[in-house]
């Protein structure tokens, strides 16, 4: 059982490097075209045609739990598609109702984390094109957007 569940958190955390890989390469790259309005200020509405990536992101999951639970729930298959699936989740929950505010919920956390990841996204949102993007990742924040916390508390 451990392993698991071991197995699940691993494939979650190799998610972020995916997300960073797909966010920099193919959102910013061939696939600009349904991740531009997330960059813009004046998209159309709540829904954005960015948002056909959870899609895309989430049939693998959804595609490898059922394969695993369909074979037998011990199944590495079902643990790694359930890990994809938690990733999704955490990225549903972090970027889409932490950073981008679409429910109202956690919008006054002062947790240092919190505020660097938040940090971290503003900066990304800054290019308005496809090109000189940065911060590409979502649960890994670069340390000197801790540092930017660190250095304006020692100034108080």
């Amino acid at each position: 059982m451990w392993i698991n569940i071991t197995v699940m958190f691993l494939t979650a955390a190799f998610m972020e490097g995916v997300a960073w890989f797909t966010h920099k390469y193919v959102m910013h790259g061939f696939l600009w075209i349904l991740h531009k309005d997330h960059h813009d200020k004046h998209s159309k509405g709540w829904f954005e045609d960015n948002d056909l990536f959870f899609l895309i992101f989430a049939i693998p999951g959804i595609v490898l739990t059922y394969l695993g639970w369909y074979t037998k729930a011990e199944s590495v298959t079902f643990w790694i598609g359930a890990g994809i699936t938690l990733y999704g989740f955490m990225y549903f929950f972090i970027h889409d109702i932490f950073i981008h505010q679409r429910f109202k919920w956690l919008s006054k956390s002062d947790n240092r984390y919190f505020k660097a990841i938040r940090r971290a996204h503003k900066v990304h949102h800054k290019h308005i094109g496809k090109e000189d993007g940065e911060c590409f990742g979502m649960l890994y924040v670069p340390k000197k957007y801790f540092d930017q916390f660190k250095k304006r508390a020692a100034e108080k």
